[in-house]
């Protein structure tokens, strides 16, 4: 355990030599001393991991060691030796910052494996910690993208609300990030090391969702085979986001509707009632507050939950961010794919800007991720979105191919004519340029030959016209 630096400290000498030889033995680095003012004025000058210490010392108590190494280093571990007869002392001592105790007399198998314990504890607990820190980079505001100016207001309100108790409502089309928004807000708050839970109410049937927000106990109901926390209790200092709002029963908005404003529940087959403190935020992709006027949702629940609004505008109304996030996926799918594919052509880039996206952010992600897993080269090319729903080109193949494209279809049936015209008919050379099956380029020319079109054969070195040409 080299690098790991113990304070042993106590006064009985054979105790305090077998515990240095003990630990010495074990490659760690050993420094002792034989009363308290000694062992405070070491932890005041030196850096230690842990310290041992008996809690019966000449001049002071061990507690003062203990406040010490505390004070001076938080990261310091401490185990305290005691009597059999003060074990409440050494209980006393774990209330306030001791990690373990042993009573004399023990063994050095005892002390090895109390210390290694000890370190294990603290190699997870720097992990988690890292882990931690690492998840509030990931979901970090700054690393949603967009430039906009509609992002920017989203921005500008997450870094107001974050700091806040407030409940959350955000609104928006699917596949604009909506979760996304609620992680970055949990992980840039003070609850930020406490649970983030999340619920999707459209997953669940009714009866469910009740014993799946507040828990239940045995035998509440058939299948009740054990006590279950339910994910308010889970989420208890912590952050709770209700995923698709609007599809919870009125029955049960009103069972939420009192968490919020009591911040207290009962578990089903449980009449005792849970206090909680629990953040809310709220996601849906419908108006909450049109279905409030239709009396299909709570008005009274929708004004609970729409004390700070957020509303994620639709990739279509927010075009300029598309070369930012084309540029982020590019990035993240190529690392994930150990491919190296780093730009996108000018046309193809043109195309996913003449696009209207339904699909939102998460349809542009896939979008980028199979043209990086099925590109040959660096460069993402038109070509990689051809199979890929209904995109729409937005630059003009009629200097290629003297016809006037007008959808995805044309644009296929001409490129793909196309390299098979400058590869004399080689289908197993132009399906892999074109980043198809041999299989998938055959039914194509099926489909092609079955509306009359001329397919390019060996020694022809020449393309069947763009489908519009000649009508």
């Amino acid at each position: 355990m080299e690098g790991k630096r113990i304070l042993v400290v106590d006064d009985d000498q054979l105790l305090h030599e077998f515990l240095v030889e003990t630990l010495k033995r074990k490659c760690y680095e050993v420094d002792s001393a034989e009363d308290a003012t000694t062992a405070i004025n070491k932890l005041e000058l030196n850096q230690f991991d842990l310290v041992i210490t008996d809690l019966r010392l000449p001049d002071k108590d061990g507690m003062e060691v203990l406040n010490s190494a505390k004070r001076h280093n938080g990261e310091t571990g401490v185990i305290v030796i005691t009597a059999f007869g003060t074990v409440e002392n050494a209980v006393q001592a774990m209330k306030i910052g001791a990690f373990d105790y042993l009573t004399k007399p023990f063994s050095a198998d005892e002390i090895e494996l109390v210390i290694e314990k000890y370190f294990n504890y603290r190699e997870l607990e720097t992990e988690n910690k890292f882990l931690r820190s690492q998840l509030g980079k990931f979901y970090g505001f700054e690393n949603i993208i967009g430039h906009s100016s509609k992002m920017q207001e989203v921005f500008d309100i997450i870094r107001m609300v974050s700091d806040s108790r407030a409940t959350v409502l955000i609104q928006g089309p699917s596949g604009t990030g909506k979760e996304l928004v609620a992680k970055a807000i949990h992980f840039n708050s003070p609850r930020k090391n406490k649970a983030f839970v999340k619920t999707n109410c459209a997953a669940l049937p009714d009866g469910l969702v009740e014993s799946e927000l507040f828990g239940h106990e045995k035998g509440a109901f058939t299948g009740a085979i054990k006590r279950t926390q339910g994910r308010f209790e889970l989420a208890h200092e912590g952050t709770l986001l209700l995923d698709e709002i609007s599809e919870m029963s009125i029955r049960l908005q009103a069972k939420l509707l009192r968490v919020l404003q009591e911040k207290a529940f009962e578990k089903v087959g449980n009449p005792e009632t849970l206090e909680v403190d629990v953040r809310v935020i709220a996601t849906t992709n419908r108006d909450l507050k049109e279905l409030a006027e239709k009396n299909e949702f709570r008005e009274d629940l929708y004004y609970r939950l729409n004390v700070v609004p957020i509303t994620l505008p639709a990739l279509k109304h927010k075009k300029e961010d598309i070369p930012l996030l084309v540029e982020h996926f590019i990035k993240k799918h190529s690392e994930e794919n150990c491919r190296d594919v780093s730009k996108i052509s000018a046309e193809a880039m043109r195309m996913l800007m003449n696009h209207d996206w339904p699909g939102n952010v998460r349809e542009l992600e896939n979008a980028i991720e199979r043209a990086v897993v099925i590109s040959r080269t660096d460069v993402i090319e038109p070509v990689h979105f051809l199979t890929f729903c209904h995109l729409q080109p937005a630059y003009e193949y009629k200097d290629r191919w003297n016809g006037d494209v007008k959808n995805l279809s044309e644009v296929e049936k001409g490129l793909i004519l196309q390299v098979l015209g400058e590869n004399d008919g080689n289908r197993t050379r132009s399906a892999e340029i074109l980043g198809i099956s041999v299989r998938t380029l055959r039914n194509k020319i099926r489909e092609f030959r079955q509306i009359g079109l001329e397919i390019p054969s060996r020694g022809s070195n020449s393309f069947a016209p763009c489908p519009d040409q000649g009508r």
